[in-house]
């Protein structure tokens, strides 16, 4: 059996699509029809996300925590126990490709990392174009890359269980996990043939996580814009 594990706070607008393309990629034909069960881990939810992933026939379980770490604990703990040989990790505001699971266990590695892409940047508003410019200027959607995303991240239970799997953090709780998978001398793939396409919204739901980067990255081009234009006058001044 495989497992997909997605937290979630909050989430009543995007939860609907991101199981429905999660359901696409459970049914793919390179599975081989092999089982797959996905679970919602609902962290201190007080919206109807927890309502209507039910009505997607997925499990859930509900967690008090605000800990993304600890979502994704809690919801690979689950998965395992009910014999899952793979975990894939994705995120509510995240569509998964109809391949994406297939593309993981195809690579036939301990652990796949994968990257990650952005459709819609209107969030940013008028800084849109300015975010997706440093983004593509920045980011390395490719083989071979170094990126870390919780929302295209793959691992085998052994694996998973060789290394006590993610620790409670309420950031950066993959990056740590594949830092201990890659310490312990787990075979990672680090591909970009997994797709996944996630939000860039601009109401970050972990500090540190990758809403919070963009924010981050906005305010960086910015910064430079601004000095950039102070020094004009100055180098007209001397001129």
């Amino acid at each position: 059996m495989l497992g997909i594990v997605i937290p979630a706070h909050n989430e009543e607008q995007l939860i609907r699509g991101c199981l429905s393309s999660v359901r696409l990629a459970s049914q793919h034909a390179a599975l081989m029809g092999e089982p797959v069960e996905t679970i919602v881990v609902l962290d201190d939810c007080t919206d109807a996300t927890g309502i209507l992933a039910a009505s997607c026939g997925v499990m859930t379980v509900t967690i008090r925590a605000r800990n993304v770490g600890m979502a994704r604990a809690v919801g690979a703990k689950a998965l395992l126990a009910r014999g899952a040989r793979w975990l894939a990790f994705t995120d509510a505001d995240t569509l998964v490709s109809e391949d994406w699971l297939a593309a993981q266990l195809s690579l036939q590695t301990e652990v796949v990392c994968g990257t990650v892409s952005v459709r819609d940047w209107s969030p940013h508003g008028r800084h849109a174009a300015l975010l997706q410019a440093h983004f593509q200027e920045t980011y390395s959607d490719c083989e071979s890359h170094t990126h870390v995303h919780g929302a295209n991240l793959g691992v085998s239970a052994a694996a998973y269980r060789c290394v006590g799997g993610f620790r409670h953090l309420a950031c950066s709780e993959d990056v740590a996990l594949v830092k201990a998978l890659v310490d312990a001398g787990c075979s990672v793939s680090w591909s970009s043939l997994p797709r996944v396409v996630t939000s860039a919204r601009t109401d970050a739901r972990a500090r540190g996580g990758f809403a919070g980067a963009l924010l981050n990255a906005v305010a960086q081009r910015l910064a430079e814009s601004a000095g950039a234009a102070a020094m004009q006058p100055a180098i007209a001044a001397g001129a």
